[in-house]
Formats: structure tokens, C-alpha cells, sequence
């Protein structure tokens, strides 16, 4: 379940948050998307990414397709209520 804050619970109990980075001098900051995937259930160490505005996108991009694939029937039709 996502939250406004920019996180997320995952159904296998993993935290994934998304968050604001800012990097360098306050006057030429560099601006970073931060994405951290917390521990699993099992105490298992998570990771995190810096990923840059652009990369931020393509990924986003990249996990709505697969998500519209995932979703499709074996027919290759969209189920109700997807792209």
C-alpha cells in the first residue's frame, strides 16, 4: 500500500521508499531520486538506488508495462481496469 510520504508495504512485507535527494552545494545542488528497498521479512539486508530524474522515469516507465503485461489474460486481452 503506497502512503503519501512516498513509501511502500509490499505484500511480502518489504518497505520500499521513494524519496528526494539533494547532493553537492546548496547552491548548485545535484538532484538524485533516492530508492531504498527495506529488509525482508527474514532480517535479509535491503538495497537502495540513486537514480537521476531521467532513470526515474524509465523506470517507472519500464514497471508500468510490465505491470499492464502481467496483467493480461492468456488471450493477450487486458483484464478490466488496465492498459
Amino acid at each position: 500500500m503506497a502512503t503519501a510520504e512516498g513509501s511502500l508495504v509490499t505484500t511480502c512485507g518489504r518497505s520500499i521508499d521513494v524519496r528526494r535527494l539533494l547532493l553537492g552545494r546548496p547552491d548548485r545542488p545535484v538532484g538524485r531520486i533516492a530508492l531504498a528497498v527495506g529488509e525482508d521479512q527474514g532480517g535479509e539486508p535491503g538495497v537502495w538506488a540513486a537514480l537521476t530524474p531521467d532513470e526515474a522515469r524509465a523506470l517507472a516507465l519500464l514497471l508500468l508495462r510490465k505491470a499492464a503485461a502481467t496483467e493480461r489474460t492468456a488471450d493477450g486481452e487486458p483484464r478490466h481496469g488496465t492498459f
